[in-house]
């Protein structure tokens, strides 16, 4: 059930984040039973690194945090509604519900481009062969084929 006070942690870490000149307006709090495990806020401009959003960030510490992976059982509070990449790690660490502030029309009305790249996400065709072309496939299935005879385990 959303709480609040776990977005106005959401909401301080990327004022923190802004008055520092990190990066964009994005916070983010992860909970887990009850509990705020990280949070994090963009971190594009301070680190250099263009995949260093809020909830991005919140996940890498809560995964050390709780030395795991897997954020099952947890949830996310963002100021942004997640960018596709956001959600993507989101969906991978397995995290069970997203609360957001700012939807994706919000986003771009202060000059964030989630909506196109949500366009070309639900369509791969809109992108030019020139920048997504596939080479190399049977030397890459060779990789593919050593790793599945691997004993490891999955995430």
């Amino acid at each position: 059930m959303y709480q609040p006070e776990y977005m106005q942690v959401a909401i301080n870490e990327a004022r923190t984040g802004i008055r520092n000149g990190d990066g964009g307006p994005f916070g983010a709090a992860i909970v887990k039973d009850g509990k705020i495990i990280a949070s994090g806020h963009n971190c594009v401009l301070k680190n250099h690194d263009s995949t260093c959003h809020g909830e991005i960030d919140a996940i890498r510490k809560a995964e050390q945090s709780l030395k795991t992976h897997d954020l099952s059982g947890c949830e996310i509070y963002t100021t942004g509604e997640p960018c596709p990449m956001c959600l993507a790690a989101i969906l991978w660490a397995n995290i069970k519900k997203i609360y957001y502030g700012c939807n994706l029309e919000d986003n771009e009305k202060i000059g964030f481009r989630d909506v196109k790249f949500e366009e070309i996400m639900k369509d791969r065709s809109l992108l030019s062969a020139d920048f997504l072309e596939e080479q190399g496939r049977d030397l890459c299935l060779e990789l593919f084929e050593e790793y599945d005879r691997l004993d490891k385990a999955l995430y």
